[in-house]
C-alpha cells in the first residue's frame, strides 16, 4: 500500500510545472510567427496515408508596401488542420483568407523548375509544420472559430 502511494506521488510530482523544468529538453523549437496569406490547402498522399498541406505567403517589411516570404508546410496539430479545413472552402473560391499562424522548424529544399521561364533552373523553398491558426479574416471580414463548432455538429 505505501509503494502505490510513493508511485502516486512520484506521478503526480512528474507533472507538475516545476518537475518538467528539470527534467533534460530532448530537442530545440524554432518557431515562426507572422501573418499571411493562406493557399494550396491540399491533402498529399503518400504510401503510407495522407497528410495535409498548405501554403502561407508570409507578409514582413513596411505595412504600405510588404515584401512576402512563401512558406510550404505540413499541417500538424488537429486544432490547426480544423481551422485550415474551416477555411479551405473560402481559399478555394480564391477569396483573400489572411491568417496569423505560428510554424516550427523551418528549413530550405531545393528542387528543379520544371517548366515555364525557370524551366531547368533550380528553386528553394521553405518548409515547415504549421503548429497554429490563431486568427483569420476572409476578404477582411474577421472569422469566428467558435462558429466552426456550431457547424461540426
Amino acid at each position: 500500500m505505501s509503494t502505490a502511494t510513493n508511485e502516486t506521488a512520484v506521478s503526480t510530482t512528474a507533472t507538475t510545472p516545476a518537475a518538467a523544468e528539470k527534467q533534460p529538453k530532448t530537442h530545440l523549437d524554432l518557431h515562426t510567427t507572422g501573418i499571411g496569406y493562406l493557399n494550396r490547402v491540399r491533402e498529399v498522399k503518400v504510401k503510407k496515408g495522407s497528410f495535409w498541406a498548405c501554403s502561407i505567403a508570409a507578409l514582413h517589411g513596411d505595412i504600405n508596401d510588404p515584401e512576402t516570404t512563401y512558406f510550404d508546410c505540413k499541417i500538424e496539430g488537429a486544432e490547426a488542420l480544423e481551422r485550415v479545413q474551416f477555411l479551405l472552402s473560402a481559399v478555394e473560391q480564391n477569396k483573400k483568407v489572411t491568417v496569423s499562424f505560428k510554424i516550427g522548424d523551418i528549413y530550405a529544399e531545393t528542387f528543379q523548375y520544371k517548366s515555364g521561364d525557370k524551366a531547368g533552373q533550380t528553386g528553394v523553398s521553405i518548409k515547415g509544420r504549421l503548429l497554429q491558426i490563431r486568427s483569420a479574416k476572409i476578404d477582411g471580414m474577421p472569422v469566428d472559430f467558435a462558429e466552426q463548432n456550431r457547424f461540426a455538429a
